[in-house]
């Protein structure tokens, strides 16, 4: 798949320089994410949980977890629901705990320091698993996608929901203007890491998309792959079984 992007450059390991980068930006990372995405990213969330529950999961893992956006969001509208978010970035679940307690999710959101490529969970534990905005992030993304395979039951589904091309005129000329020269510099303004919001859009030109990814999915053993474009293209969910 070449050569990874990383957020520093250098010789350290995408993952070591991707935790950094978040636990760097975590205490601005929420109003950003809502701030950039014009809060579009809270309906993608929406219809991914909606999508989600309407399988009537027992318990959940939320890979890239990141502040439990979408963990809390999927508990709070189940009460029978367990999520257990992991993420590489301690910074990022400090605050993402802060708002398991706020949300009275204490229970029923627990949230777990790990590598998405090596999850600490046993075989088949979990009915469901979401990463929204994660596997892009991945340092082998076919081994992050094997663990969240392993770690599904049979007859489990997974949902992942990530950036994506638009294809379309106006759209995509659009979509590469801001991503390229506006995000970059209002991210540097207000998170103090320039890097972090160049290496964005560069993470996302060079990701695996719609049939490719749906490929490597069904390389790392997915089942009944579906995509599904959002918003014009600017990113998809995609949605998997295991048999």
């Amino acid at each position: 798949m070449g050569t990874p992007i990383t957020p520093y450059g250098g010789n350290d390991a995408k993952k070591a320089q991707v935790a950094r980068m978040f636990d760097n930006i975590a205490h601005r990372y929420d109003f950003l994410n809502h701030f950039f995405s014009l809060g579009i990213d809270r309906l993608w969330r929406k219809k991914a949980v909606r999508m989600l529950l309407s399988k009537d999961p027992k318990e959940v893992l939320d890979v890239a977890t990141g502040t439990a956006d979408f963990a809390i969001e999927a508990a709070k509208k189940a009460p029978h629901l367990k999520v257990v978010g992991v993420d590489i970035s301690a910074g990022m679940l400090d605050i993402g705990r802060t708002k398991v307690t706020k949300a009275k999710q204490d229970g029923r959101v627990e949230l777990v320091l790990g590598d998405g490529e090596q999850l600490p969970f046993e075989d088949g534990r979990f009915d469901a698993f979401t990463v929204a905005f994660g596997v892009r992030n991945f340092e082998n993304l076919p081994a992050g996608l094997k663990e969240m395979n392993r770690t599904l039951r049979s007859g489990g589904q997974g949902y992942i929901l990530e950036f994506s091309k638009p294809r379309m005129f106006p759209m995509k000329q659009l979509f590469w203007l801001y991503f390229r020269y506006i995000m970059p510099t209002l991210g540097k303004w207000f998170s103090k890491d320039a890097a972090a919001y160049t290496y964005l859009p560069e993470s996302v030109k060079a990701f695996p998309e719609g049939e490719d990814m749906k490929g490597i999915l069904e390389e790392c053993g997915f089942t009944e792959c579906e995509l599904h474009p959002l918003t014009g293209g600017i990113a998809t969910l995609y949605v998997v079984g295991k048999a």
